[in-house]
C-alpha cells in the first residue's frame, strides 16, 4: 500500500514531521531520491543523525534514496548538526561532500525528526524544498528499492583536533565550567574537547537520549534551564545549555541569561569593525550599539537558513538569533554551531572580559519574551497582510509610528521602542515580541499590536 505523503512537512528552513506518520519507508526514501535527482547523480552526500530512536531508521530509508539516485553515501553516525555541517569542509581519503544531510528533530518533542540539508556548502531551504516536495507529492507511487550500501567516516576527530587547535591557548583555563546537554548530541565531542583543553567542568545530562527523560531540550526556555542554574549558583563561574542537535546554546552567568543579541554584542568586541547580521526579533539596543561602535549592523529574516545566506551575500563576520544560533565567518566557516560558540566566549572570559559588568552597561530596555498567537498555517500570512494594510491607517489612538521594517514580517518602530508581528514559517502561530525604554510602554504596545492582530483576523 502506497503511503500518503503530507506536503506539509515541507518546510522553509528544512523538512520536517512525525516518526511513521509523516516521515515513513515511503516519503523518506522519495525525499533521498528527489534530492540526490537534485544534488547529481555520482555525487556525494554525507548524512549524520540525533539521538532519537527512529533517526537511524530514517538514516536507512534515505540512504535507500540517494542510492536509487546514484549518489555515494557517506554514514558519520550519531552527531552533532554543527559537525555535520563540518563534513562539507573537508576531505575523506581524498573525498569531498556534495552535500549533507542532518537528521534531527532539534528540540521538538521525541516523536519529531526531519532533515537539515547542505549543498555546495550552502542551506537547501526555502523554493528549493517546496519545489522537491512539489515533486515528491506528484511522484509519491515510485517504488524505491532498500538499498542501504554506504561508506562509514568519522568526522568527529578532525572536527574535535580543529576545536583543540584553534583554542589551545585556553588550555587550563581558570574557570568551572557547567554544561547540559538536555540528552541531545553536544556530548558526541565536547566533553572530549573540554578533557582535551583541560577545562574544569561539571556536566549534566550528557548522554544522548532521545526520549529527554530528564528536560525538554530546548534552552530558550527558562523552565528548561532549572537545573543548570542550580548547578552553577553552587558551584560554577558560567554555564551553557544546549538544543537537541547543539546548534543552539544559552549561556548564563549568575546575573544574566545572555540572549543571542546580546551574545552578539560580546563576540563582536573582539572584531574589527565588523559586519553583524540579526533577525527581526532581535534588540534595538544591539543593532544601535553595533553601530556606535563602528561596526556595521544587518537586520534580516529570522532563520538559520536566511541568516547564512545572508551572511554570504554581505561578506558579513558574524549572525545571531536571539533563540542562540549563532554563526561566525569571523576565523570559521559560517554555521551555527554552539559548541564553537561556547569556547568563543570562554575566549572572551579568558580575555578578561567581564560579561556582567558588559551587558550593565548596555541601555536598559524592557522587552518581552516571544509570544505566540495560535492560528493555522493558511492563515497566518494573510493575517500578517492585513496588519500591514491596517497599519496604512492605524487607529487614532495607535502609538505613533516612526517607521515600518517589512523584512520578515512586520516591525513597526514606535518613539520609545517597537514591536514585531511575523509568521513561524515552522509552525502555525504568528510571533510576536515588544520593547521598549518604558516598562508600561512596551506593555502598551503590546495591547495595541494585538488589537490590530484581532481586528485582522476578523477581517479574514
Amino acid at each position: 500500500m502506497v503511503r500518503q505523503i503530507e506536503k506539509s512537512i515541507f518546510r522553509e528552513y528544512d523538512i520536517r514531521g512525525i516518526f511513521e506518520k509523516e516521515l515513513h519507508e515511503t516519503s523518506v526514501k522519495l525525499i533521498g531520491y528527489y534530492l540526490g535527482q537534485k544534488v547529481g547523480g555520482n555525487k556525494v552526500v554525507s548524512i549524520g543523525y540525533d539521538a532519537r530512536s527512529h533517526s537511524p531508521i530514517l538514516r536507512d530509508y534515505l540512504t535507500s534514496g540517494l542510492n536509487a539516485a546514484g549518489c555515494r553515501v557517506l554514514d558519520m553516525g550519531m552527531v552533532a548538526t554543527p559537525v555535520n555541517y563540518y563534513s562539507n569542509y573537508i576531505n575523506f581519503d581524498g573525498v569531498s561532500t556534495d552535500a549533507s544531510v542532518m537528521i534531527t528533530g532539534s528540540h521538538n518533542p521525541s516523536e519529531y525528526n526531519g532533515f537539515k540539508i547542505t549543498v555546495n556548502k550552502s542551506p537547501f531551504f526555502g523554493a528549493d524544498i517546496y519545489a522537491l516536495g512539489d515533486e515528491i507529492v506528484a511522484n509519491q507511487d515510485k517504488v524505491i528499492p532498500y538499498d542501504t550500501s554506504k561508506t562509514d567516516i568519522d568526522v568527529k576527530t578532525p572536527y574535535i583536533d580543529f576545536m583543540v587547535k584553534e583554542f589551545s591557548h585556553l588550555k587550563g583555563l581558570d574557570k568551572k565550567l557547567v554544561i547540559d546537554a538536555g540528552n541531545g548530541v553536544a556530548d558526541t565531542v565536547i566533553t572530549k574537547i573540554f578533557d582535551a583543553l583541560d577545562f574544569d567542568y561539571e556536566g549534566l545530562y550528557l548522554e544522548p537520549d532521545g526520549t529527554f527523560p530528564n528536560h525538554h531540550p530546548d534552552p530558550s526556555v527558562e523552565t528548561n534551564l532549572v537545573d543548570v542554574k542550580a548547578v552553577l549558583a553552587k558551584n560554577g563561574d558560567i554555564a551553557f545549555a544546549y538544543d537537541g542537535d547543539a546548534d543552539r546554546i544559552a549561556v548564563l552567568t549568575h546575573k544574566y541569561n545572555i540572549k543571542g543579541d546580546q551574545m552578539a554584542l560580546l563576540y563582536a568586541m573582539k572584531m574589527q569593525n565588523p559586519t553583524v547580521i540579526g533577525e527581526v526579533k532581535c534588540s534595538q539596543v544591539m543593532y544601535d550599539e553595533l553601530e556606535r561602535r563602528g561596526a556595521t549592523a544587518i537586520m534580516y529574516k529570522t532563520g538559520h537558513s536566511n541568516l547564512k545566506v545572508k551572511m554570504k551575500e554581505t561578506g558579513a563576520d558574524l549572525a545571531c538569533e536571539v533563540s542562540g544560533h549563532i554563526f561566525f565567518k569571523h576565523r570559521y566557516f559560517g554555521y551555527d554551531d554552539a559548541i564553537y560558540a561556547t569556547l568563543r566566549m570562554l575566549e572572551l572570559v579568558a580575555d578578561g572580559i567581564d560579561l556582567d559588568k558588559e551587558l550593565d552597561a548596555l541601555p536598559q530596555v524592557f522587552s518581552t519574551e516571544e509570544i505566540k498567537v495560535e492560528t493555522t498555517e493558511e492563515e497566518k500570512f494573510l493575517i500578517i497582510n492585513k496588519v500591514k494594510a491596517l497599519l496604512k491607517n492605524p487607529p487614532s489612538d495607535f502609538p505613533k509610528i516612526l517607521n515600518i521594517i517589512d523584512v520578515d514580517g512586520v516591525r513597526i518602530n514606535f518613539e520609545k521602542g517597537w514591536g514585531l508581528v511575523r509568521a513561524s514559517n515552522t509552525t502555525p502561530v504568528l510571533v510576536t515580541r515588544f520593547e521598549s525604554t518604558n516598562e508600561t510602554l512596551a506593555k502598551t504596545y503590546e495591547e495595541e499590536v494585538n488589537k490590530l492582530i484581532m481586528q485582522a483576523k476578523a477581517l479574514l
